[in-house]
This record gives structure tokens, C-alpha cells and sequence, in this order.
């Protein structure tokens, strides 16, 4: 199954503690069906002091569930992903706008 939301796309939280953050899809872990957002879902993380870096709570963003998430169309708004073929390939498109994305 192709994915509808990639690494790099501009996200919306539609449920859980973060409702309604906005953020930067980092990273996507396919095989759980979930993606870490840039400032959203966010854990404290103790570090140990070593020789290069100073230890102490550190924010880390934690994997959020897909089905969580709705991708940000150009107004601004969330919306959901389609699939249409132009020039003979396969292109993401807004359901909102119907512009590709």
C-alpha cells in the first residue's frame, strides 16, 4: 500500500493529549503503523552525563499513530490523501483542494 503521509509533510494532531499541534512528520515507521512529529507526543528522556555531552531531561518526540494524523492543504486546513494517476504516474492529492501534493 502506497503511503499517504511521508517524511517531511506539515501534519495536524486530530486525537490524543496534542490535539490540534501542528508539526514536521520526521520520521515514518511503516511496520507499526506510526510517524514521530517534530514537537508533538514529546517524553522526557533522562541522559547520563558522558565527555561530549551534558546529561539531564532531555524532550524526546515519540511515535504517534497514523491514523492520528491529517495532512495540512495549502489553506491550512486538514485534509484527507488521494491517489490519481497524471502523466502516467501516481500522484498524492488533497481531497479538499484537489491539488496534488
Amino acid at each position: 500500500m502506497a503511503a499517504k503521509l511521508r517524511k517531511g509533510d506539515k501534519v495536524v494532531v486530530l486525537a490524543g493529549k496534542d490535539k490540534g499541534k501542528q508539526g514536521e512528520i520526521t520520521s515514518v515507521l511503516p511496520k507499526d503503523n506510526k510517524a514521530v512529529v517534530e514537537g508533538v507526543n514529546t517524553a522526557i528522556r533522562h541522559t547520563r552525563q558522558t565527555q561530549t555531552s551534558q546529561g539531564g531531561r532531555v524532550a524526546k518526540a515519540m511515535p504517534i499513530d497514523l491514523s492520528n494524523l491529517a495532512l495540512i492543504d495549502a489553506n491550512g486546513k486538514a485534509t484527507r490523501v488521494g491517489f490519481r494517476v497524471e502523466d502516467g504516474k501516481k500522484v498524492r492529492f488533497a481531497k479538499t483542494t484537489g491539488e496534488a501534493i
